[in-house]
């Protein structure tokens, strides 16, 4: 008898954590969900996350918690994602410029193919100065650089970020070095550049649109393919118009998305892919994009991951072949 009920004491038990795990799956989320952004406050990566956030949090019934985690060029907070408890609750925002470039930076051996990925948006670099800057057109800026190589400081997210890669074209145009200055996000770097601290920043247009606007900072160039108007009689121009060499690089620009490591269950994949389709369509994150000059472009897991094939190739290869990196990323299976 005493056999008897110890069996089915183990069998009620076995059947209660099923029952259990069940539930945590079908009710998530039971608590709040940190989202990682692994820059400061007021970059492109920042904001994305926040309004992606507050529209998939709607969708969820749950909380999103924005945590910023600045360091080595956003590979600190990732690497934080990467190694935290794959169940739902810990989540990433990041631009895939950084992002799929980490292999060959040397931060970590793991690819985006070792990721869950929702693309959201994609926002053009823009090369910018401080209103009372001597630089008045890009090729002021691209003069100085080839007449003081080395010199020119350039005020960026840091290493891999989508400002660095904006750098590396101005470089590449130029022929010549600039001097970089890495900060802790986009909003620092802007910081540095109204103050002074830097010769130009070749951020994200969207962190510093409402500035180009008032007056305060000038707008050289963009390296999006066409000519913006940010507002009536405010347009700025293409780097194309100046250099039509160009072109093999442009558009550029970042692009930003949700992130989690695999290993989630379908369950909770299956809620999170709601939960994004939810907030590309959600009406405040629309006027957000628009208000910012974010271009929207949602996909979901499988597209993402079709887009990164040859967005990560493009990155990375950019990268190497102009020695900012040494390590060739064919060694991680990304290839031309």
């Amino acid at each position: 008898m005493k056999k008897t009920l110890a069996v089915c004491s183990v069998l009620l038990l076995a059947v209660g954590l099923c029952f259990a795990q069940g539930t945590t799956e079908e009710t998530y989320p039971t608590k709040t969900i940190n989202l990682t952004v692994p820059y400061g406050a007021g970059g492109t990566t920042d904001l994305t996350g926040r309004a992606l956030a507050n529209a998939m949090a709607r969708n969820l019934g749950g909380t999103i918690n924005v945590v910023n985690t600045p360091g080595a060029g956003g590979s600190a907070g990732t690497l934080n994602v990467l190694n935290s408890k794959v169940d739902g609750y810990t989540l990433l925002a990041n631009g895939m410029l950084a992002f799929s470039t980490m292999p060959v930076n040397g931060f970590t051996d793991k690819t985006y193919k070792d990721w869950d990925i929702w693309i959201a948006t994609f926002a053009p670099n823009a090369i910018i100065v401080p209103k009372n800057s001597p630089y008045n057109t890009i090729q002021d800026l691209i003069e100085a650089i080839q007449a003081n190589p080395g010199k020119i400081t350039a005020g960026t997210a840091g290493i891999g970020s989508g400002g660095h890669f904006g750098a590396e074209i101005v470089k590449a145009i130029a022929g010549a070095p600039y001097k970089h200055i890495t900060y802790a996000g986009g909003g620092p770097a802007l910081t540095a550049t109204l103050a002074g601290e830097v010769a130009f920043c070749p951020q994200l247009l969207a962190e510093y649109k409402d500035l180009i606007i008032s007056g305060d900072v000038k707008c050289l160039a963009t390296l999006a393919a066409e000519d913006i108007e940010l507002a009536p009689g405010v347009v700025v121009p293409s780097i194309l118009n100046f250099y039509p060499e160009a072109k093999k690089f442009v558009p550029m620009g970042e692009v930003t998305g949700i992130l989690v490591p695999k290993g989630l269950s379908e369950d909770i994949l299956a809620k999170l892919d709601a939960a994004f389709a939810y907030a590309s369509k959600d009406q405040a994150f629309l006027d957000f994009a628009k208000v910012k000059s974010f271009s929207v472009i949602p996909k979901g897991r499988a597209e993402s991951q079709a887009f990164l094939d040859s967005f990560a190739s493009k990155a990375c290869y950019l990268m190497y072949d102009a020695g900012a990196v040494a390590i060739d990323p064919a060694k991680f299976g990304i290839m031309r």
